[in-house]
């Protein structure tokens, strides 16, 4: 079986250099040798005469008016980032000010270099359907200039029968603002136990803390930290790490008439400075009701580090580290809902087997059990996930990719216990998708890989990206992929069955 078994659909989604937003630009910030020329900027503009000042603000926003979402906040906002450079007494028109923020802002095309690894999971609104239509929402790698990557959305409605139709992505793209965030105490601590900072400091502020708690409390209680324990050589460190554990968890949101093709989920931490990857969402359902989870990695530009978003709605997200050894590496991906009472996710800490790790009481993910290593010729390299499982009656599914010769990915499958995930009943003896010729050329050749897949009308729906540049769309019926599937056997190196 060599790729033949999902049937690929002709609609693809292609990275398009229109999608833009508005960052900071600071000139000299972006050179080899850093020096920021931002004085000097501010009184070339400032020094304008006010007819050229009027002539070029209406001018920018006349090119680029359009293509945003409130320009004009925006270039106040980057004055505002900028304006302590300004020599104190100094009296600037609204009009320069405007100006001077234009001048420290520039376009980023969020997809400019490619599109890649979508997930899939049933969207928020299911209002205006018609029988056997599901509208889904996909999440999408985006990677721009620099190679920095992004989350991005897209809309459709599948079915009835196998029709797909992918909602317009025109519009002007908005960047989540970051927006208050009640921390958890739990959290906090398993953060500093993953950095083995354990002391007087660190137990007096978990101890005076509240289960969940917002900036405010959490600057009252360091505010409040005795001068003894301050004043011992640890203080500094232990502060530092406190704070900086603390932060590490974020919320952002958007605007409530924004689309969800519009909403760009932007780098926001030190963690992620260099790009958020490999978004896994998945809807979990617990006796609260459900929510929308994903697992992402988070790069710095020279470490990587597992996340975790959660979303009720899709338009605010909270952003935590995922802590503890079964989450450190890339390729996490949750349970859709708990297990005999636990929390369960598919990993591959050793960079080549498909591990499950539960989370233990004290929010870390303990050390895996192995459930497959490579075995077959199209996967020797490494095996991971292709998203969260999938529930069936038959047992949990899971979509998988092999690396084989020349880097080539392929897209296969297990079959977990439904009440054992820790046990593989059955694989499917080969690829369920694997590249075709027009997947050879790509930002990445040679690959199909996909982040998530969901079950409607009894057809799995696989969105995938190929050449890790561009999206497609697979579908094949779920007893198809089933019968297919032949029982384990174990596999040397890993615990199948």
């Amino acid at each position: 079986m060599t790729g033949t078994l999902a049937v690929r659909h002709g609609t693809t989604l292609t990275p398009d250099p229109r999608r833009v937003v508005v960052k900071l630009f600071v000139p000299g910030e972006d050179a080899a040798l850093v020096r920021s020329r931002a004085r000097a900027l501010i009184d070339r503009v400032a020094h304008l005469d006010d007819e050229e000042t009027g002539r070029l603000l209406r001018d920018t926003f006349d090119r680029f008016g359009a293509r945003h979402r409130d320009l004009d906040t925006t270039f106040h906002h980057h004055y505002d980032l900028v304006r302590h450079r300004i020599a104190r007494g100094r009296d600037l028109s609204p009009t320069t000010r405007l100006l001077i923020g234009a001048y420290f802002s520039h376009e980023y095309a969020v997809e400019a270099a490619a599109l890649c690894n979508p997930s899939m999971v049933a969207h928020p609104d299911q209002t205006g359907l018609i029988v056997g239509q599901l509208r889904v929402a996909i999440s999408l790698r985006q990677i721009g200039e620099g190679h920095v990557s992004s989350i991005g959305f897209a809309g459709a409605v599948l079915g009835p029968g196998r029709r797909l139709a992918v909602a317009n992505r025109s519009g002007p793209l908005v960047v989540g603002q970051r927006a208050g965030v009640r921390h958890r105490r739990d959290l906090l601590a398993a953060g500093l136990t993953e950095v083995d900072c354990d002391n007087e400091i660190t137990a007096t502020v978990l101890d005076a803390l509240p289960e969940r708690y917002d900036e405010a409390t959490f600057e009252r209680v360091l505010g409040d930290l005795p001068p003894d324990l301050l004043s011992r050589s640890t203080g500094p460190d232990t502060l530092e790490h406190v704070r900086r554990t603390n932060a590490a968890t974020y919320a952002t949101a958007f605007p409530a008439d924004t689309a969800l093709h519009q909403r760009v989920l932007w780098p926001a931490v030190p963690a992620e400075s260099n790009g958020m990857e490999d978004a896994r969402f998945v809807r979990f359902a617990d006796e609260s009701g459900p929510v929308y989870r994903a697992t992402y990695t988070a790069y710095d530009g020279r470490r990587i580090a597992t996340r975790a978003l959660a979303s009720g709605d899709l338009r605010r997200f909270e952003s935590t580290p995922m802590r503890g050894p079964g989450v450190r590496n890339k390729g996490v991906a949750l349970f859709p809902r708990t297990v005999g009472g636990r929390h369960l996710a598919l990993c591959r800490t050793d960079g080549e087997t498909i591990g499950l790790t539960r989370l233990d009481g004290e929010n870390r993910w303990q050390k895996p059990v192995p459930l497959h290593a490579p075995r077959d010729s199209w996967e020797l390299i490494q095996v991971g996930n292709c998203g969260s499982p999938v529930e069936t009656d038959a047992g949990w599914l899971v979509l998988t990719h092999g690396v084989g010769p020349m880097r080539r990915y392929a897209i296969g499958a297990l079959l977990l216990d439904l009440r054992r995930p820790d046990r593989v009943v059955a694989r499917l003896p080969g690829a369920l998708l694997a590249p075709e010729e027009a997947d050879r050329d790509g930002y990445v050749p040679n690959v199909v890989y996909s982040c998530g897949a969901l079950v409607h009308d009894s057809e799995l729906w696989l969105p995938y990206g190929a050449g890790d540049n561009r999206v497609g769309f697979a579908t094949v019926p779920v007893a198809t992929l089933l019968a297919a599937m032949v029982e384990s056997a174990p596999a040397p190196g890993g615990r199948d069955g």
